[in-house]
Order: structure tokens, then sequence, then C-alpha cells
């Protein structure tokens, strides 16, 4: 069995580590508010109004830490930790700019603040640099023993195993080898990974390895999420859970609509300039169409014209096959590229928005014909048409643009399930952490016309063993 130790400490020691770099940015803005910013104020502030204004910049960097996920160390690989850490940094650092103009009335001279984020990105580096080497020693990557059954999970697990900071593929045993011997081998590493097996053996597992405290890290089935999602309710002192299974209430529906409106149309409004800037690139590279428009589903199955910058040729499905855009395709501009690789193509979606046929958070919009190949192996995956489709949402923030429709699916069931208005909030204001985000845009591999809907396996007699070895 690893050794559990400092097990008990970790989230003291990442509280502490967190502590340590929000104080000291806390800090360094005092700083320049008080030797830089106030003397020059009209009306100074003094000891209490200093204080709070630093809480003020403190509070919202804690916030945009928390949405953004910048404190998440040990959790996040390195290079996210320090593009969360930026993305806050900047976005906190604006903030103190606007409230210093509307407090003193005048355009202050920016310099202090734009000094301020240069020290602070170094403090950041090596706090980032620091502190997770630290966590490493004290937590090495724990080691896993995958339980798998008839269906493979090869995905998944070279998922898991592309973070061998934090886990390590030690051991595979099949279902078949019996529930008593999987639980003889389980003590031996730090945790399982219970794969797409019956429910009956994963529960009787489940129960076993919470008996003896060893950790489980359980690929949901989508029944999984339903009763996860469902409500908690008493009858006298039985528990009983309510899965309603229906869409959005009429409150929800009516404040979701608002949030569409003002989220909308205020970002058409503050990208306007950038609307007329990309047409005249995508018209000046080959002088084809600026939009492009293809049929997509909403809800209840609805089809509408989704609208988007042309990224393509305008010949790109001259053959009438519809497929999803390689990770190296030929058929993709100049400027399409850039607009993929920023997501700004489907900024045209916000007029879709506006009419009522998408959601500014929602399902990704599917084109029918590539919906109705993944129902002929996924019949659940109708599930996502509930709720209108969306610019973003669960899935185009966690999911990346080749992400399997199984997983897909999931995520997008886990957000209509937990449906809430400040969801959404949450949702809108994560999303500009993904625009430049190199996964998020990839392409599906050559030659597939959708995004994989079967595991990825090296040859017909290859096994988990041999995946195990392999990734050694």
């Amino acid at each position: 069995m690893e050794n559990r130790n400092n097990e008990r400490f970790k989230r003291v020691i990442k509280f502490g580590f967190a502590a340590v770099i929000l104080l000291l940015h806390i800090l360094l803005y005092y700083l320049v508010w008080t030797n830089y910013y106030n003397p020059k104020m009209e009306f100074p502030f003094w000891r209490r109004g200093n204080w709070l204004i630093a809480g003020f910049y403190g509070a919202l960097l804690l916030l945009l830490h928390q949405l953004y996920g910048g404190l998440r160390i040990g959790y996040l690989r390195r290079w996210n930790l320090i593009y969360s850490q930026t993305l806050a940094l900047v976005l906190v650092n604006i903030a103190a700019y606007v409230e210093l103009v509307l407090v003193d009335k005048h355009f202050l001279n920016p310099a202090g603040l734009i000094c301020l984020f240069l020290v602070e990105m170094v403090t950041m580096l090596i706090w980032v640099y620091v502190f997770q080497w630290i966590y490493n020693l004290l937590f090495p990557p724990r080691r896993l023993l995958v339980v798998y059954g008839e269906y493979p999970v090869f995905r998944i697990l070279k998922k898991i195993n592309s973070r061998d900071d934090k886990y390590v593929l030690a051991g595979a045993i099949g279902l078949d080898a019996g529930v008593e011997k999987i639980m003889e081998e389980a003590p031996k590493y730090g945790g399982i990974i219970l794969g797409d097996i019956p429910s009956h053996e994963r529960n009787l597992i489940l129960k076993r390895c919470y008996e003896k405290e060893i950790r489980v890290y359980l690929i949901p089935k989508i029944s999984d999420i339903l009763v996860r999602s469902s409500s908690d309710l008493r009858l006298f002192d039985t528990s009983i859970l309510l899965s309603r299974n229906d869409g959005l209430q009429l409150d929800q529906a009516f404040f979701k609509r608002i949030l569409d409106l003002l989220s909308a149309g205020t970002l058409f409004l503050l990208t306007l300039p950038l609307f007329l800037l990309i047409s005249l690139c995508i018209f000046l590279e080959d002088r084809g169409p600026v939009f492009y428009t293809q049929d997509r589903l909403t809800i209840d199955g609805k089809v509408f014209r989704i609208l988007k910058f042309r990224t393509m040729r305008t010949d790109a499905e001259k053959d009438g096959v519809a497929r999803l855009a390689g990770e190296k395709d030929d058929r993709i501009t100049r400027t399409g590229h850039v607009l993929r690789a920023t997501r700004l193509d489907e900024l045209p979606q916000v007029i879709n928005i506006l009419k009522g046929e998408m959601s500014m958070v929602g399902p990704r919009p599917e084109r029918p014909e590539i919906a109705a190949e993944y129902e002929k192996e996924i019949p659940e995956f109708r599930m996502r048409l509930k709720v209108k489709a969306g610019l973003t949402g669960l899935a185009q923030i966690y999911g990346l643009y080749n992400t399997t429709p199984f997983d897909k699916l999931k995520l997008d069931l886990a957000y209509i399930r937990n449906y809430s208005f400040f969801q959404d909030l949450k949702l809108i204001f994560m999303t500009p952490k993904i625009m430049f985000m190199k996964e998020a845009t990839e392409g599906v591999g050559e030659g597939q016309t959708t995004a994989s809907l079967k595991e990825e396996v090296y040859g017909k007699q290859f096994s988990y063993e041999d995946f195990i070895k392999e990734v050694k």
C-alpha cells in the first residue's frame, strides 16, 4: 500500500501555497496604490480607505483565480497554471485601472499598473515552479490499478497517462479474475480505475473500496449522471431520489433568454470593429463570401442555419460528404487557421442567439447528418436536445474539438441536469480561457468524417497488460 501519511495534510498545504501568492500580489498592489496612485488623487484615501481598495483588488483576484483555476496547484499542469494566473492578473489589473479612473474622475498614467503586472508575472512564475516542485516531492504520482471489463477504455487511460506528474498506470486486472482477487490486489496501489464494467460488480467493488479506504476513479455511465443530478427527497425516514427528466422550467427559460439577449448584444457591440476586420481579411484572401451557413440542430431536434466566418475554401465539401476538419486540413485558409485557433470563427453566432435560435450556453450544435451517425452507435445522443444549442458550454470548455460523442453527451447531460443561471454566468466568464488553448481547437484525425465513436486500439491482440507495459 502506498504511503498516505501526507494525504491528510494535502488540503492544508494547498491552502498555504495559494495564500502565499495571493497575499503577495495583494501586498504588491497595496504598495503601488499607496506610493504611486493614492498621492496623485485629488482626494487621497487614508488608512481604512487604502485597506478597502486593496481588499477589493484581492477579492476580485481571488474570484478570477477560482474561476480560471489559477490556484489549483497539483491539479493543473504547470503551463495551465501559468496561463490561468496570467489571465487573472491581466483582468484584475484592467479592473483596477477602471476603478482608479472612476474614483478620481481622470485618466491616470497606467505605468504603475503595467510595472505591477510585470513584477506579478515574475513572482507568479517563481511561485509556480518552486511550489509545484515542492508539491511533487510531497505527493509523488499515484500508482493506479486498472479494473477492466468487456469494453475497452484505452482512450481514458491514455489521457490519464498523459498526466504522468499525477498518475502512474502501474497494473491491470480483468473483471473475470473475480471481485475477491481484485480486492486482494487493490491495497497494493494508490487507487483503482473502474472502467465500463457491469453495475452489480462495480457496486460491490465500490463498497469494498470504501470499507478499506481505497481511492476509486470511476468512469461514469449515463445513468450515473442522471442519478447524481437527481433531487434528494425525504419521505419520513426514507431517502428518495427524484429524477424530473424534463427541460428547463418556465422561469429558468425566461431568465436564460434575458441573459442571452444581454450577453450576446453586448458582445456584438464590443466586437463590431473585429467583425469588420475579419470580414475584410476573409474577402481579400480569396474574394469569396465572408460568412458560411450550415444546417445545425437545436432544442427538440429543430434545424436552423448557423452563421460562422468562413474558414475553408468555397469548395471544401464539393463531394457532398459532411466531415469535420482534420488536424492538417488543406481546405482551411490562412485566415481560417487564425480564426479556428482563437475560435473567432464562431463569433457570428451571436446573431443566431439574438434571433433565438441558439443560446449563449448550451450543447454544441451538431450537423443533422453527423448527429444521425452518432445516434446509430449512441441512441442517447439525442438527449442533448432538451435545451437550445449554445455558443459555449460545459462540453465546449472542458472538451476538445475531437472529443468523442459519448464524452460530449456526458458533459452536455451534466450541464442540462445541473442547470442554473449562475452556472451559465460562470461558463460565459470561463470561455475566454479556452480561446487560445490548442487542445480545445484540435481537429479530428485525418480521414475521419466524425469524432471517433470507438476506442483506439493498437491491434486485435492488444491487451491492457500490453498498454501498461507501453506507458511505463
